[in-house]
């Protein structure tokens, strides 16, 4: 970690530069720029200054300061800092995804991804790239953590809420859900509220498969199977609820987080019950990784019309999650 002027210990914040097409380094500028973010973490983009000087001018930004490193641990501390991953000149062509932009993308994150492994940052936030892109890095990180029990969470400014599938179609969801799944990611989920959310006994409430989950059927048996065995584990597990009347009602507000099984259970009330950005991370790895949830923006690129929020919500969760983690130690 980064040492302050004041001998407090700083995180160091990795950040990929994503799609350099998209919105990510209008974010990132917007976001930073606001000096008092230096105060909680030390940033470290793995991108070009030469893009991020590009951006400053068209942005208007000319005051943003930042320091170059070649080493993240030599990273200036309460300064934005950049490990240039190459030295060349790069083609902008803000508004679509190219050939360019695609391979710096996925380079940006592999050096990023290295040094969080080796220790050298302490977590890693990654800006928007096209989906197969976005699909590609988020294996690549988990491949080197392989035969561990991982899930998405994503959270706002109220709600967390755990996948028990990621982002596949809908119908390859409902294929792979079943009750040993279901359990799996409920005593994740809860581990995971305890050490990265400091929640000492996390109530979950968990969405049905059925969406008349109320009724009995085959389906919401399966998961409440799942629920009374995490229940006689030791996990505060209630439902199956139905999506409808878990947020609906409001009923939400009882728990402290919710499991849904699919992604598009959870990004619909995530992105409505929200007054900030929302993002996710990987619970269940021992490196911290999250992104902000949105996507590269390309029809919006270089119009001054992208928002820091999401950005902004994947930097406090990763520096809220490290401090709680360093509190469980």
């Amino acid at each position: 970690m980064a040492e302050n002027n004041a001998n407090q210990l700083l995180p160091r914040v990795g950040l990929t530069h994503g799609d350099i097409n998209g919105i990510s380094y209008e974010t990132i500028l917007r976001a930073f720029g606001d000096s008092r973010m230096m105060s909680t973490m030390t940033p470290v983009l793995y991108g070009q200054s030469k893009a991020l000087s590009y951006y400053k001018k068209n942005f208007g930004m000319d005051d943003f300061s930042y320091s170059l490193t070649r080493d993240a641990r030599q990273s200036w501390n309460q300064k934005f800092n950049i490990l240039n991953i190459v030295d060349d000149e790069l083609k902008i062509e803000a508004g679509k995804p190219t050939e360019v932009s695609t391979q710096m993308s996925v380079l940006s994150l592999k050096k990023a991804v290295e040094d969080l492994n080796d220790g050298y940052i302490d977590a890693l936030v990654m800006t928007p790239t096209c989906r197969a892109v976005e699909k590609s890095n988020n294996d690549y990180l988990l491949s080197f953590h392989k035969g561990r029990e991982v899930m998405r969470v994503m959270v706002n400014d109220m709600l967390r809420i755990g996948l028990v599938t990621d982002d596949i179609p809908v119908a390859e969801a409902v294929r792979l859900i079943d009750g040993k799944r279901v359990g799996q990611r409920l005593r994740t989920f809860s581990k995971a509220l305890k050490e990265d959310f400091d929640q000492a006994s996390p109530k979950i409430a968990v969405l049905g498969l059925d969406p008349f989950s109320s009724d009995d059927g085959p389906e919401n048996d399966m998961v409440s199977a799942a629920i009374k065995a995490a229940r006689d584990s030791g996990i505060f597990a209630f439902g199956p609820f139905p999506a409808s009347k878990l947020f609906g009602d409001g009923l939400w507000r009882k728990y402290d987080a919710v499991l849904a099984l699919y992604q598009e259970q959870a990004c619909l009330p995530l992105k409505l019950l929200s007054s900030g950005g929302c993002a996710y991370y990987w619970a269940g790895l021992p490196v911290l990784c999250a992104a902000p949830v949105e996507g590269p923006g390309f029809e919006i690129a270089n119009t001054r019309k992208a928002t820091p929020d999401a950005l902004r919500a994947a930097l406090y969760l990763v520096t809220d999650v490290l401090c709680h983690r360093q509190g469980t130690k």
